[in-house]
């Protein structure tokens, strides 16, 4: 079980009152650690561990720490729930797991801060078990949304 809420909005408010309270400022972007070298914080199931993550960068030099959050839309659950229903290979648990996360709808999921250091982004990442199983459908969604199986491509018509 998460040491975390289910709305991260009060940990995000902390964290910049903290920030602020140390004279750094915040860089408003999210790290893709796919796409850039990263090292990731372990907070030992520590929730006030991402203290301890802004300090380190305060003593590192960084100048400002970068910061992301990311919040449950009812648009975008919306779209995830037309997405599975008219996917192929989705079932009724699926779709069951989606409409279940209307209950999140206004909430904070994420969180994620970080500093460069020497050429890697260290990074900090918090997010609730929800934003986690929400994560888990999207990936369902683009593996199996829309991909037709055993039809032409348009490319394929004379």
């Amino acid at each position: 079980m998460s040491p975390l809420p289910d709305d991260l909005a009060p940990l995000h408010d902390d964290m910049v009152a903290f920030i602020e309270g140390h004279g750094m400022r915040r860089f408003h972007g999210y790290i893709d650690y796919e796409e850039v070298q990263c090292v990731m914080w372990k907070t030992e199931d520590n929730p006030d561990s991402w203290k301890d993550f802004v300090e380190l960068a305060k003593a590192a030099g960084a100048p400002f720490l970068t910061m992301d959050s990311w919040r449950l839309k009812r648009e975008e659950l919306d779209d995830l729930l037309q997405r599975l229903s008219g996917a192929e290979f989705t079932n009724d648990e699926d779709l069951e797991d989606a409409r279940w996360l209307r209950t999140y709808i206004g909430k904070t999921g994420f969180v994620q801060l970080g500093f460069a250091q020497q050429g890697v982004m260290m990074v900090y990442e918090a997010s609730t078990e929800w934003y986690e199983r929400y994560q888990r459908m999207v990936e369902l969604a683009e593996d199996f949304g829309g991909i037709p199986i055993d039809e032409p491509d348009q490319d394929d018509e004379p």
